[in-house]
């Protein structure tokens, strides 16, 4: 082989080459910043593209598949001087790869930045009631916050979520105590309640009771009271009338005394009668 030959192989292994170095395919979800001795020439999208080949250079391949960035935690001090703990995550989309390239050094640090401190300024306006239970409005005004400043890094925020928001570990066991101490105060009235109320149904059971017991004591006065007058207008003498509803009473008082269990002997006087109108007579002459 001449050194023609040679040559000729040289040149054509030389143009090959460079053809080559010229041929960009770009993957889908990506686009590719090119650069032509040192300065931003054009943005190469999906697909087959050529480039010039020693000048251009792809300096930058940028995603534009959505991105998760993951926020440390951090503490925030709320407007009533409370410590809690917050983290968030937020979804970008990189819509200017340019921008994104040359308007920022770490366009994902600058936003982590950004998000931290607008979520403790957001924080700082609330009150630590306000901030544990209004999520929805904090990530409302965080994404109002930040989609102005990234617009200009040609980034989109498709979202921003409040994953963590709670209480520092001193501050939840502040809070559990007084958790504790108003379940136990409620715990006290409802209990203080009730034998109140026990109390006021017992005393009107008593009342209702007692005001039924005098409504009988009045009945059995009427009823003895017209027992009187029945046997005296039959036995028309005024002691036997007394006599026979005291022997009356003092046989039922008898025979309840002989059904009771403690009960072992009954004795029941021969005259009943005669004694209790020699009692009746004792009395009368009293």
């Amino acid at each position: 082989m001449n050194s023609v030959s040679i040559v000729m192989l040289v040149l054509a292994a030389l143009v090959v080459f460079t053809v080559f170095k010229g041929v960009c395919i770009v993957p889908q979800g990506y686009k590719w910043i090119v650069q032509r001795l040192g300065k931003y020439e054009q943005t190469l999208e999906p697909g087959f593209s050529l480039i010039i080949p020693f000048l251009d250079k792809v300096a930058y391949k940028v995603t534009t598949k959505d991105i998760v960035l993951d926020i440390p935690s951090q503490e925030v001090i709320t407007r009533d001087n409370v410590v809690i703990i917050a983290n968030a995550v937020a979804y970008i989309n990189i819509v200017r790869p340019d921008k994104a390239v040359y308007g920022i050094e770490d366009y994902e640090y600058g936003i982590l930045n950004l998000v931290q401190t607008s979520l403790r300024s957001i924080i700082g306006e609330m009150d630590l009631d306000s901030a544990l239970s209004s999520r929805d409005e904090i990530k409302t005004k965080l994404k109002h916050a930040i989609s102005e400043d990234i617009s200009d890094w040609g980034i989109t925020l498709k979202t921003v979520e409040i994953q963590d928001i709670n209480p520092s570990s001193t501050m939840q066991m502040a809070m559990e105590e007084q958790a504790a101490a108003e379940r136990q105060r409620r715990a006290t009235v409802t209990r203080a309640d009730g034998q109140k109320q026990a109390a006021i149904l017992e005393a009107d059971g008593r009342l209702e009771a007692s005001r039924r017991d005098a409504e009988a004591q009045v009945v059995l006065a009427k009823g003895s009271e017209e027992s009187i007058r029945l046997i005296t207008s039959a036995v028309g003498e005024e002691d036997m009338p007394i006599i026979y509803l005291l022997g009356e009473q003092y046989i039922k008082a008898i025979k309840d005394l002989a059904e009771s269990d403690n009960s072992k002997m009954v004795v029941i006087p021969a005259d009943i009668l005669s004694t209790v109108k020699g009692m009746v007579g004792d009395k009368l002459k009293a």
